[in-house]
């Protein structure tokens, strides 16, 4: 009796024509990053174990590798020994940034599209298997703050020149945060960070009651904390509403300064569906960003939460004799593609590459149906030659099946000569293998997008969520 294969649950698997979805943003997101100077790497599956854990929140999700047949306890002793899979994308360039600076030029502007593994539970953008891609800018000891800008904006024209549903980014600055809270009086500025963060889940009296209750922020600096957290504007008018609210702290300016010069220098890159703006609630990473801050969502799909984020961490990495500070930002390109994928938002065109079927009249003639086949190549047309001589009705069946726009006869008696048909539309005409070239949208795959403009139409309504 045969046994029923049952699929792995996190562990996604796409069919040949959504890989080609996948692959389209792949490419478009490496030539955008490639068209800013940005160097592709890709580090190791791996990391020690230790170097993994260090974040402590992140440990019961980090896959542990090990081999089966292991000989003991003391199998498991030494760095190299304690290893697991990498759950992101910046922990290992962090280290790759160590091991290698001796090799770098700094800044070292470095994109990353590879998977990472989480154990977490499956759900509809969490996989336990997934695909980032990150793109950063680490300097030695010191990055001035104008690679802020660069990067966000790099995203931003990265992402809208995407098939996409519109795409939100929504920008802070710890800074702007930090300067705040303190100007205000209040001195345990993570836990007030943490508190204001439960205003997705909780109505407003409450939190503030809690800003009270835990952080010890009079009524007056609770309102004032939610009355900031508020705002969210398109434009660069929150300086004057955050001015409104009274409070002065030399790392507020700072941070009001930066935020302005992020917004203003993406939303001149924003176009198409992708828009900038300044939401004041945004935070990230409360132990690890130290000035902008971003997250990404996507319209329609505000169950996923947050599609990507990043921002500024003045130590990326640290040998303790010199600094590395960076800024990036990771878009999360499974948690995006696969929901749209499987709402058919977006389609491949086509499963196969082959844009071209040539034709097979029988088994003497396909070394001439193959040298056909190699001539096209040549000139960088995907093709195949039919695998068997069938009727030509069969074969033309077969290449609809595959998807393939175009068949091609060759001459069936001397004096004859070739003919390419496009099975779509029926027309055939005379064609030279040596010459003829599909038109340019039917030489590879595309992708396909249905309801983007009824999806455009949808108001906003997302929310600020941690990645």
């Amino acid at each position: 009796m045969a046994t029923r294969i049952s699929p792995l649950s996190g562990f996604p698997e796409l069919l040949p024509a959504a890989r080609t979805v996948e692959r389209e943003v792949i490419a478009s997101l490496s030539r955008s990053f490639e068209l800013h100077g940005f160097a592709n790497i890709e580090t190791r599956v791996v990391e020690p174990l230790d170097r993994l854990a260090k974040g402590g929140e992140i440990d019961k999700e980090i896959y542990v590798l090990r081999r089966l047949q292991a000989d003991g306890p003391a199998d498991d002793a030494g760095p190299d020994k304690q290893l697991g899979m990498h759950f992101d994308l910046t922990v290992p360039f962090a280290r790759y940034v160590l091991e290698h600076a001796g090799h770098l030029e700094f800044p070292f502007r470095r994109f990353q599209i590879q998977p990472a593994w989480r154990g977490e539970r499956p759900q509809e953008g969490r996989y336990r298997q997934f695909t980032q891609a990150d793109v950063d800018i680490v300097g030695r000891d010191e990055l001035p703050f104008h690679h802020d800008v660069e990067v966000m904006r790099v995203m931003v024209e990265a992402l809208a020149a995407l098939p996409l549903p519109p795409l939100s980014f929504q920008f802070n600055n710890r800074k702007l945060i930090q300067g705040f809270y303190r100007g205000l009086g209040i001195s345990d500025v993570t836990e007030a960070i943490r508190v204001i963060d439960k205003l997705d889940k909780l109505p407003a009296q409450e939190v503030a009651a809690q800003l009270v209750e835990r952080v010890g922020a009079t009524p007056e600096q609770a309102q004032r904390c939610l009355e900031l957290a508020t705002i969210r504007v398109a434009d660069l008018s929150f300086v004057d509403r955050v001015r409104a609210l009274g409070v002065t702290d030399e790392l507020l300016d700072e941070g009001l300064a930066e935020l302005a010069a992020v917004v203003e220098g993406c939303s001149s890159g924003a176009h198409g569906s992708v828009t900038v703006e300044a939401n004041l609630r945004i935070a990230r990473g409360l132990d690890y960003y130290t000035g902008t801050v971003v997250e990404i969502f996507m319209a329609g799909y505000e169950r996923l939460k947050s599609v990507g984020g990043g921002g500024r961490y003045d130590a990326l990495a640290s040998d303790g004799r010199t600094t590395y500070p960076g800024v990036g930002v990771s878009f999360g390109v499974s948690r995006t593609l696969l929901p749209l994928i499987a709402d058919g938002v977006l389609a491949g065109s086509r499963p196969v590459p082959s844009a071209v079927l040539v034709a097979l009249t029988d088994e003497d003639a396909r070394p001439a149906s193959a040298a056909v086949a190699a001539a096209l190549r040549a000139r960088g047309i995907p093709c195949e030659v039919a695998p068997s001589p069938q009727k030509f009705g069969r074969q033309i069946r077969f290449a609809e099946r595959r998807g393939i726009p175009y068949v091609w006869f060759p001459p069936a008696a001397e004096g004859e000569g070739h003919q390419v048909k496009d099975i779509r539309s029926g027309e055939q005409v005379a064609a030279d293998p040596d010459a003829w070239s599909p038109p340019t949208e039917d030489l590879r795959p595309t992708i396909i997008t249905q309801g983007l403009e009824a999806r455009s139409a949808r108001p906003s309504t997302t929310e600020r969520h941690p990645q």
